[in-house]
């Protein structure tokens, strides 16, 4: 929903990144029966391929790459973001470090792609806005680690955030994990507040449902959250994208 409140000219190319970051992470995610490793080094050699010579005959890496070089985007961001991936082939435990390394890879650099595609090459605002993007695909990220928690350490064998204890997941450690977030979350809504009309509404919607879904998750109890994947309905979704466009027409963002 929040891309189909994007301009049509942001639309696709919001897509395209889309369509290459989910594709990247179901085969580390999903395809457990097959040789998981082996996939994603061919996916690698296949966006490389298919960016130097604008074409794959990929749907999902041919929409990529137009849109990787129609905005020119950095090649360093999708290096980052395959290093992330290849980290998910692992079952581990993050320490700090790992885990910001991770954070960067994973989610700040994919909203840097689509400031990319925001801006339209304007630079100048793309380094105004770069560090309220990094903090958006941070705090979702770390919403994402809340409600999936229970599936990445029972069923992936991994646990992101550092020194989290999930044999005994505190509540004192969800707090702590949460007042980050909150932090990240008020930073990111200045720079949303900065987008130009074509993207602004559609990036707010997704920030207010991640706000309300993070609520929800502040809301559960630390071993709640740890027996059940948190959720926001249908309903209450179509409930938000109303309140964001009545929002966005009387300026209120």
């Amino acid at each position: 929903m929040g891309i189909l409140c994007l301009s049509p000219k942001v639309r696709q190319h919001i897509y395209a990144i889309y369509g290459f970051v989910r594709l990247a992470d179901e085969i580390v995610d999903s395809f457990h029966e097959y040789p998981k490793e082996e996939l994603l080094k061919r996916f690698e050699e296949d966006t490389w391929h298919a960016i130097q010579n604008g074409i794959s005959l990929n749907p999902v890496l041919n929409s990529f790459q137009h849109t990787v070089r129609a905005f020119n985007i950095d090649e360093n961001l999708i290096r980052h973001f395959l290093k992330s991936m290849r980290s998910d082939l692992q079952q581990k435990s993050y320490v700090r470090d790992e885990y910001e390394n991770y954070i960067y890879g994973s989610a700040e650099v994919v909203g840097l792609m689509c400031l990319y595609v925001f801006v339209d090459g304007n630079k100048k605002q793309f380094e105004a806005l770069e560090p309220f993007a990094k903090k958006l695909g941070s705090a979702f990220q770390k919403v994402n680690f809340l409600r999936d928690i229970q599936h990445d350490y029972k069923t992936l064998g991994r646990v992101y955030f550092p020194n989290a204890e999930m044999s005994n997941f505190s509540a004192e450690m969800k707090i702590e994990i949460e007042y980050e977030i909150e932090k990240e979350f008020e930073s990111a809504l200045m720079g949303i507040k900065q987008l130009p009309e074509s993207s602004k509404h559609g990036v707010y919607l997704a920030y207010k449902y991640y706000r309300n879904l993070f609520k929800k998750i502040k809301d559960t109890s630390s071993k709640d959250v740890l027996k059940k994947r948190i959720r926001i309905s249908n309903t209450h979704k179509a409930g938000l994208l109303l309140n964001s466009l009545m929002r966005a027409r009387l300026n209120l963002l």
